[in-house]
């Protein structure tokens, strides 16, 4: 890893934050979801929030490839990026199913709720498609659409983009190390080094 070189307790500490940051962020995205109320009318704030939501991921995309871009451990930062992006893009898709069934029980074979919501955008990402729930209404069956394209943008360019900028800047690490080696050691006045 061509990374700078810490000492070993901060090289520990920043290797626990760097796996509990993006556990932490999905356990708080995933909480959001519980608790912010969402029971609300099927009108067009709703469309409105899907709309604004995924602007804010593709927006996070962007911000993210730049903070990869400017980090000493561009690896870790990618894994930060996907732990937010990911789980926010289908938390977003799981509360406008879960409203669109609340408003509209028919829109879906059964009665979704907060957690078959999450159940159901989950296994649309991973296309696995159980079949227990599916969306029978139009509206339902365009916004399940929506997500698939979604997911295959998500997946196909999002995560393409991500990787690539953390090749880019290890790459760039790895060409700065070779053109600036580290300074030999100096001897001590006794002469060992």
């Amino acid at each position: 890893m061509n990374s700078p070189r810490l000492p070993r307790k901060q090289r520990r500490r920043f290797l626990v934050l760097a796996v509990l940051r993006p556990v932490a962020t999905a356990v708080l995205l995933v909480t959001g979801y519980y608790v912010l109320p969402v029971d609300r009318d099927l009108d067009g704030w709703t469309l409105l929030l899907l709309v604004g939501g995924m602007a804010f991921v593709v927006a996070l995309v962007v911000w993210e490839i730049r903070r990869i871009l400017q980090s000493p451990f561009p690896t870790l930062q990618g894994v930060q990026a996907l732990a937010l992006i990911v789980p926010l893009f289908l938390l977003i898709y799981a509360n406008v199913y879960f409203v669109l069934a609340h408003n509209v029980p028919t829109s879906f074979t059964v009665p979704l709720t907060r957690t078959d919501a999450l159940y159901f955008v989950v296994t649309v990402f991973a296309t696995v498609g159980f079949g227990d729930i599916a969306p029978v209404t139009q509206a339902a069956r365009i916004l399940v659409t929506a997500q698939m394209i979604g997911n295959l943008l998500l997946l196909g360019i999002a995560l393409r983009v991500i990787l690539v900028a953390v090749q880019h800047s290890r790459a760039r690490t790895a060409n700065a190390d070779r053109r600036f080696p580290p300074a030999p050691a100096t001897p001590d006045r006794d002469g060992s080094s």
